[in-house]
């Protein structure tokens, strides 16, 4: 007759298992520990601790292990590090059965920013020496994260502005209050203690407007200054704008950045950069929604020699019946120093004036004809119709051009560029940063980026496709 198995709290090994077949050969920890062990971390800019009193240091290399085995398993708190390190399996053979704390963990992210950085970098260089990168298809794309500061504790200048105005009014009636108290009796009034209050709060409200004005900003969080109000879903936050460029053969990042800019209009290129630096190359054609559409980036991507293809931008118009108005209708005739409307009329050089938040200046075209007869739908400018030509015109219009010939691409961005994002997202259950400010933020970036090439590079290993040699 079968018993039930049950576990024996008294039973001695005489061969105790070694710490090596505590898991198996394909575990996550073992791939861990190949991806680290093959990696130079002093060229990578990591600090070697050293100790010459008390206890020695826990080892680089063992710290890195943890935050990225973590990462992997969506444990990045430290105190939850600290305690994986007891609990979880994978940690206490990754650790050797060691347990750095909290405040060792954090102080390795501190002291290691950029090096944590590079390792995202490492892992790119990894799939591309292992031949699963591609040059041909590539999609940059941006997702909003919020901020680890709430937006209950913004200060927003319109806000402030009406709160000191009011305080104003109401210290100047209670003032006058005390005055004419203090003519009625004899002696010193002293202030009350609730007007001393708002003495105070009035000073808060003055010294958070000047550091407004200061930074020129009109919101701004006292505790994490570099987060900027960003629309994340439905509702505008405190928040990054988190990049990154997806390889379209592996779906691998080959490319990822956090900047404190709302929107990804001067993104394209910057991430086209990293791209190159990282692969040695950008790819054969490189794709992007509408909020890339910058004609400055565009006409510097061309100047680059990077191909790129971005969808059409908010204000462009998407069909030939669309806005048939708009200044992409309009022909700009460099020989003559006009421009051609839709209609035929041509449009004269007026000025030239410098263009708000760019380098370059733009030429200005305006319309003399007063009996046009669809004056009324193409403009409400009394003066008539002006039309700016900047300096990236041309690069704008060979991009509409590709955009008709190539457009069929653009629906292969999503399944490129998203799937990522929602993976750090939903799968890792990653909505909100974990740390304050930029320069972390970047660093929490590159971590997650890097976990989703882990993810793929793990298959990769257990499969045998891929071989990680000893650094």
């Amino acid at each position: 007759m079968s018993r039930e198995i049950r576990a024996d709290y008294q039973q001695l090994l005489m061969f105790p298992p070694s710490l090596e077949e505590w898991v198996g050969p394909e575990h996550p920890a073992r791939f861990i520990r190949d991806f680290v062990d093959s990696l130079d971390l002093p060229s990578l800019g990591f600090r070697e601790r050293t100790a010459q009193e008390g206890r020695p240091p826990y080892s680089t290399e063992m710290l890195l292990k943890v935050w990225l085995y973590g990462y992997l398993n969506r444990i990045r708190s430290t105190r939850l590090l600290e305690r994986g390190c007891r609990e979880n399996l994978g940690l206490i053979w990754l650790t050797g059965l060691n347990s750095p704390d909290h405040n060792t963990l954090w102080r390795f992210w501190r002291d290691n920013r950029e090096a944590l950085r590079q390792v995202f970098k490492q892992s790119v260089k990894v799939a591309l020496h292992a031949g699963l990168l591609g040059l041909a298809l590539h999609a940059v794309d941006g997702t909003k994260i919020k901020a680890a500061s709430a937006r209950r504790g913004m200060w927003h200048r319109p806000d402030l502005e009406k709160l000191l105005a009011k305080l104003d009014a109401s210290l100047a009636e209670a003032m006058a209050e005390v005055e004419a108290a203090q003519d009625r009796e004899q002696g010193e009034y002293r202030l009350p203690e609730e007007l001393q209050d708002q003495e105070v709060r009035r000073q808060r409200i003055v010294d958070a407007l000047q550091a407004l004005a200061d930074a020129d900003r009109d919101h701004l969080h006292p505790k994490e200054p570099e987060a900027r109000m960003m629309k994340v879903g439905p509702a505008v936050e405190p928040a990054y704008n988190a990049q990154a460029v997806a390889d379209g053969t592996s779906k691998m990042l080959v490319a990822c950045e956090v900047v404190n800019e709302e929107a990804d209009t001067q993104q394209l290129v910057p991430m086209l950069d990293q791209a190159k630096e990282n692969l040695g190359a950008t790819a054969a054609e490189n794709l992007a929604d509408g909020g890339y559409a910058s004609a400055a980036q565009i006409g510097l991507a061309e100047e680059r020699r990077y191909e790129v293809l971005t969808a059409a931008g908010k204000r462009e118009p998407t069909s030939p019946e669309d806005r048939p108005y708009h200044t992409s209708r309009f022909f700009y005739d460099e020989e003559r120093d006009c421009c051609i409307c839709p209609q035929g009329q041509v449009l004269t050089y007026e000025r030239t004036k410098a263009s708000r938040g760019k380098a370059s200046a733009v030429r200005i075209y305006r319309c003399r004809s007063r009996d046009c007869p669809v004056r009324g739908k193409c403009t409400r400018d009394r003066q008539g119709r002006q039309v700016e030509i900047g300096p990236h015109h041309q690069a704008m219009v060979r991009q509409r051009q590709k955009r008709q010939e190539k457009g069929s691409l653009l629906r292969l961005r999503k399944v490129i560029a998203e799937p990522p994002f929602a993976w750090i997202k939903r799968h890792l259950d990653f909505w909100r940063w974990t740390v304050k400010g930029l320069e972390n933020v970047r660093t929490q970036w590159a971590l997650l980026c890097t976990t989703v090439n882990l993810k793929k590079l793990f298959r990769y290993w257990q499969t045998g496709r891929l071989v990680l040699a000893s650094g």
